[in-house]
């Protein structure tokens, strides 16, 4: 009988087996919420060249057209998607469950004027939102890396820019430097060069009448200054309504603070109107193909605080709605809202009003750079109280606060280590390893999404912020990136340096494990245990029907012996990390001895 069965009909079973397999590990990916991840976020350019072929590319001519320059930190040095996808058995034996990765998108080479160019190698500079930049790969590329990535259990975040696009549009008024803000007071949209001037956008109301109908009214854009596009820029962007002026607020830089923070220019960037709602919509359309066409895990949200509020309260639920159509439930979006300095009330407003899930938490990374930098444990105790600004009458705020990607170094501001050193000028080797470890504790075992910064797993730390802390893990041309010398290894920067048995890769994986293999590290409430010696702190991570974990830092020079807070009912530990005593010396006391730059979690027993 089976022989007169067609082969197709015997294969279906088969065939059914095979891709039910892929599509059930894609569904235990996406059912885990955002607060099980631990990210790790690199930049394309700066991780592991896969394919010379793409470095310049595809582009003809010397680096300030195609942008590559393997010597220059400011330009491309070939890092690309096809290295990301070689080297995922690197990232996930760190333990990291989700990869969140600088824009991919097609940027504008190079911009700047002589002496000033740099590369658009970190893909902020945008100018075709539907491609993969030449210089990374192609959008099959992109789509093999999140079939890779999702293969292995691992979530993709990308990084997407809704504030500005890549600096195309110029001012007629100041054609060799940039033009200074002009206030909405100063010159309204309704006249023409100031409040003195003629009518030319008759009856429009300003941006906030958010209709249809009296955006329709708004017809010149040279309100404040003049636009003005190159000829060989006109249609340079994509999709095709951005290279409208009209789109844009057209005001000169900002100078990021009061009205021009969200209305200027940033650096000279095309400031997108996005008041408008034709750019509302555009943007929704643009990211909601990314979700459709690749099935992506999530958004990290550039310059988010640039954008006012209404965009933000349209764009993050359409987002959510389009990411549970495509079968995402658990679509992870996180706004960039850089501090500055220790501010939960900044941060709590875009989740509050704006409606983000969550924020990256710029407050905890500059409590662990006091604390494990400078022992200065002030600000890591205070952290959890201030949580509560995150919370409703509906979800209290610890709870959100699990859900924000922490980290301590990034592309921006610098590698933690940069900041260690600067405050300990005559720090060891063995001293650098030992606070960076002490660093990264502290991020794996307070609230919050754990996110390393590619290469801080090699101890880089870099001579300062931006492009002095976007090395190369694969060997660099760079001088100041090939000197580096990494602590514990013997290694420098001129070298590949994907090392597993490098002393931080391995401390960072087994606090992955730690993190993974505890639920209170991951979902549970985080409480300040104070402590009155000089350079020492914890925090409890409490959960109803899991045991405490007390987590004690000591941050000195010295070796401490201390009494911490515990809850009284866990009288018997047992160590997790580090030293634990086996009982407490009390109902709520417990004693530990901790070395110079140690840690200990302590978990209780019944």
């Amino acid at each position: 009988m089976a022989r007169n069965i067609p082969r197709m009909t015997l294969l279906a079973p088969l065939l059914a087996l095979l891709l039910a397999a892929p599509l059930a590990a894609q569904d235990k990916v996406r059912a885990r919420p955002p607060s099980d991840e631990i990210i790790y976020f690199v930049l394309p350019d700066r991780f592991a060249n896969g394919d010379p072929s793409n470095d310049s590319g595809g582009i003809p001519g010397d680096r300030l057209r195609h942008g590559f320059d393997p010597t220059h930190k400011g330009f491309f040095n070939g890092g690309d998607l096809k290295g990301l996808t070689d080297r995922l058995d690197y990232i996930q034996g760190l333990g990291a469950t989700a990869i969140w990765f600088a824009p991919i998108f097609k940027n504008k080479p190079v911009q700047g004027g002589p002496g000033t160019h740099s590369a658009g190698y970190h893909g902020y500079w945008v100018t075709d939102f539907t491609r993969v930049d030449p210089h990374f790969g192609t959008n099959a590329e992109f789509k093999a890396f999140v079939d890779a990535a999702h293969a292995r259990g691992m979530k993709v975040y990308m990084d997407i820019i809704a504030n500005h696009t890549a600096d195309v549009i110029q001012y007629r008024e100041c054609p060799t430097s940039a033009c200074p803000y002009r206030s909405r007071a100063d010159y309204p949209w309704t006249r023409l060069k100031g409040v003195n001037g003629a009518e030319i956008n008759d009856g429009f109301m300003g941006e906030t009448v958010r209709t249809a109908e009296n955006f329709a009214r708004l017809t010149r854009p040279d309100y404040a200054w003049t636009p003005v596009v190159p000829d060989a820029e006109k249609s340079v962007k994509v999709p095709a309504w951005l290279n409208d002026p009209i789109f844009y607020h057209n005001r000169g830089d900002t100078t990021f603070s009061g009205e021009n923070s969200q209305m200027g220019d940033f650096v000279g960037l095309d400031d997108l109107f996005t008041d408008h709602p034709r750019v509302v919509q555009g943007m929704i359309d643009i990211y909601g193909r990314w979700i459709d066409e690749f099935g992506i895990d999530g958004f990290r949200v550039d310059t988010a605080k640039h954008v006012n509020s209404e965009f933000w309260q349209a764009f993050v639920p359409a987002m959510l709605a389009r990411a549970k159509a495509r079968g995402i439930p658990n679509f992870h979006i996180f706004g960039e809202v850089a501090t500055g300095d220790y501010d939960p009330a900044l941060l709590a407003r875009y989740v509050q009003v704006d409606g983000y899930p969550a924020v990256l938490d710029f407050n905890l990374q500059l409590a662990v750079i006091a604390a494990a930098g400078r022992a200065d444990m002030r600000l890591m105790e205070r952290l959890p109280d201030d949580d509560a600004l995150y919370g409703n009458a509906a979800t209290p705020g610890w709870q959100v606060a699990n859900q924000l990607p922490t980290f301590i170094s990034n592309h921006d501001a610098g590698r933690f280590l940069m900041f260690a050193r600067a405050a300990n000028p005559r720090m060891t080797d063995g001293e650098a390893l030992a606070r960076a470890t002490l660093a990264h504790a502290m991020l794996f075992l307070a609230r919050g999404v754990p996110t390393v910064y590619y290469a801080d797993e090699q101890g880089f730390a870099g001579l300062g912020n931006d492009q002095a802390a976007r090395q190369t893990l694969f060997a660099s041309k760079v001088p100041s990136y090939a000197a580096e010398r990494l602590p514990g290894t013997g290694r420098t920067g001129a070298q590949d340096n994907f090392n597993p048995d490098a002393p931080l890769y391995r401390a960072i994986a087994a606090l992955s494990k730690l993190r993974a293999g505890h639920a209170a590290l991951r979902h549970g409430r985080q409480v300040a245990r104070l402590s009155t010696t000089p350079g020492v702190t914890g925090f409890s991570r409490l959960m109803d029907g899991e045991p405490e974990l007390l987590a004690v830092f000591n941050a000195s020079a010295k070796p401490v012996t201390v009494n911490m807070e515990s809850t009284p009912a866990s009288l018997r530990w047992r160590s997790l990390a580090g030293a634990c005593p086996a009982s407490s010396n009390a109902p709520g006391s417990v004693t530990l001895t901790l070395p110079p730059f140690a840690f200990a979690l302590c978990e209780s027993v019944k």
